[in-house]
């Protein structure tokens, strides 16, 4: 029995994040967010990366999440994902870049037409974002007031998700692509009319060099090690991603609740 206790090391970072599920915290403001989040996901890594191994991930410090035409009224037209998977990894992907301190840019297209308002949830999960009014282009890479937002951030890695994948993800992906931003899109936080699309729109964005990732690549390449301060934070996250992620919180107190009692016995 002595040997779940060395579950404990390995597993303890994991557990002290997903344990606090439930347990509330207050929210940080983006600059604090910024400075806070800035090298901790390298911070707490035995080994520094080199500048090529630390270029082949994605990089935090110099993303912008863009969020697209989340509506009401496009999600009834979705097909290739099930919209409550949608819903629930668009408000992950938003608290993600809360937590690192990641700017966030959100905009609607027509929201009081038939497309529907934003979804309601989102506007919550990231009270930093800014949002972004068109004046009815389907691609906010058209927009004026939309790309100064972007260019205001002096960011130049665009983390994009949205519905649909085929038009309001990959247009402003493919322009921005073009104007030399790296550019990734987070396949299972946006949406379209059918897989057919969605394949299609995916085959010419990778052609162009955009990066297609999930909402949990994301997740775990900002979060990058255990080893940091706000591990708990982060815990909470992957429970988000991942509702089963909750059984690892409980497998790990189980056993040592076990340990535990063992040690007592003996």
């Amino acid at each position: 029995m002595r040997s779940i206790n060395k579950l404990g090391k390995t597993f303890l970072a994991i557990a002290t994040g997903a344990v606090m599920l439930m347990q509330p915290i207050t929210a940080p403001t983006m600059a604090n967010a910024q400075e806070a989040s800035s090298t901790l996901h390298l911070d707490g890594l035995s080994r520094t990366p080199t500048e090529a191994a630390n270029n082949a991930l994605f990089d935090p410090n110099d993303a912008v999440l863009l969020l697209l035409d989340h509506q009401t009224g496009l999600f009834q037209t979705v097909n290739d994902i099930e919209i409550a998977e949608l819903r629930r990894n668009t408000v992950a992907l938003a608290k993600i870049a809360e937590q690192a301190g990641i700017p966030i840019i959100y905009t609607a297209s027509e929201p009081d037409g038939s497309n529907g308002p934003i979804m309601e949830e989102l506007p919550a999960a990231m009270p930093s974002a800014q949002y972004v009014a068109r004046q009815g282009e389907v691609s906010s890479w058209d927009n004026a007031d939309f790309v100064a937002a972007v260019e205001a951030t002096g960011r130049k890695t665009l983390v994009i998700a949205g519905v649909w994948t085929s038009v309001c993800v990959a247009f402003p992906a493919l322009q921005a692509t073009a104007e030399g931003y790296e550019v990734f899109v987070v396949m299972d936080a946006s949406g379209d009319v059918s897989k057919m699309a969605s394949d299609v729109a995916l085959e010419r964005m990778v052609a162009e060099g955009i990066v297609p990732v999930t909402t949990n690549t994301i997740l775990s390449e900002t979060h990058r090690t255990w080893n940091r301060p706000d591990a708990a934070e982060w815990g909470k996250l992957y429970g988000e991603v991942s509702p089963a992620y909750r059984a690892v919180t409980e497998s790990y107190n189980r056993a040592q609740e076990a340990a535990t009692k063992s040690d007592a016995t003996e």
